[in-house]
């Protein structure tokens, strides 16, 4: 399903922006100023096979690209995709994605469209939407957090994203924030700021603390099969108490994951995206404190914590789009 939002100038070099995820996968059409002009969705996981699902990428884009003025203006492909290698442009072993092993994503989007194709993972994506749309618009050093289903990071450093040696740099997510703690089925870790500092996260929060405390709760009428982030967050904006303990411990977390991510790399500022910060202060707060507490004194003070300026529904595209403009 495609739609348009805005007119575009005439003559100026435009570019595709992809976000694929495990279920279904975003793409636009945007401007150098981040005007997405043309965008639309489709299914991800209803594709078995790489190739029928960019057969269908082809056929809703190509529409989009002929109302934009043509594949003459198009300057190249943005792509943003779990597990996606920035060096080699290839997708390797996305535990959400339906196709499975390591997957030349990039080159066979190229072959398709004739144009050149810059792929990265979804996170790095929405770390260069920041900084060129965004909260970091300006910033040389600052770190992107996802707080999503899971937990994404991207990391800048002297205005450029850290890939490291292979294209998988910045797997804050992976970090492990409690040793033995928390199983996290994905990868079969235990402990990961994924497993805390998450939406899912947060789900698990409120069923250990439900099940260990016999303190009267509004989480208690809610089905367990019903148990979300947003039914904690309902929750804590009525008072409740046990759900601002669940948002406390999980600022705690993660405030103490920031801490150590401050430490390595120094950054201007931390910018949170995702749905989790909709919590707004019930999040920040207690995230801002555990950092700034597990701060040596040096870094104390200096780091802000801001939510991304991007809209949510433009974000992913805007991200993978700004990727175009960075090609050489």
């Amino acid at each position: 399903m495609a739609k348009s939002t805005r007119k575009s100038v005439v003559g100026q070099p435009l570019a595709i922006g992809i976000d694929i995820g495990g279920t279904g996968t975003k793409f636009g059409i945007v401007d150098r100023d981040g005007n997405v002009l043309f965008s639309g969705e489709m299914s991800t996981k209803k594709h078995a096979e790489v190739n029928t699902f960019i057969d269908e990428l082809y056929t809703v884009l190509s529409e989009l690209i002929e109302k934009a003025g043509g594949i003459g203006r198009m300057k190249g492909i943005g792509v943003g995709a779990p597990n996606g290698n920035f060096y080699t442009g290839t997708i390797e072993y996305a535990p959400n994605l339906p196709w499975k092993g390591i997957i030349p994503l990039a080159k066979l989007i190229e072959n398709k469209f004739n144009l050149p194709v810059t792929l990265t993972n979804d996170a790095n994506a929405a770390a260069i939407g920041e900084m060129m749309y965004g909260a970091a618009k300006g910033m040389k050093d600052f770190i992107m957090i996802t707080l999503g289903t899971g937990v994404g990071s991207g990391i800048v450093a002297n205005g450029k994203l850290i890939y490291g040696h292979d294209g998988f740099a910045g797997e804050l997510g992976h970090t492990i924030v409690i040793p033995d703690g928390r199983f996290h089925k994905g990868t079969g870790k235990k402990g990961p700021l994924e497993s805390y500092a998450s939406a899912t996260g947060v789900t698990l929060t409120a069923i250990e603390m439900l099940e260990n405390s016999k303190e009267d709760s509004l989480l208690r009428k809610v089905p367990k099969d019903k148990l979300d982030s947003k039914a904690v967050y309902d929750a804590a904006i009525a008072g409740d108490k046990l759900a601002l303990e669940i948002f406390e411990f999980t600022g705690k977390i993660l405030g103490l994951a920031l801490a150590n991510a401050v430490m390595f790399s120094s950054p201007e500022a931390i910018v949170l995206f995702g749905g989790l910060t909709k919590a707004g202060d019930l999040i920040l707060k207690p995230t801002r404190e555990h950092m700034e507490a597990n701060l040596i004194q040096v870094f104390q003070n200096k780091v802000k914590i801001l939510i991304s300026h991007l809209r949510e529904s433009d974000a992913a595209i805007l991200g993978a789009s700004a990727l175009v403009w960075d090609m050489k």
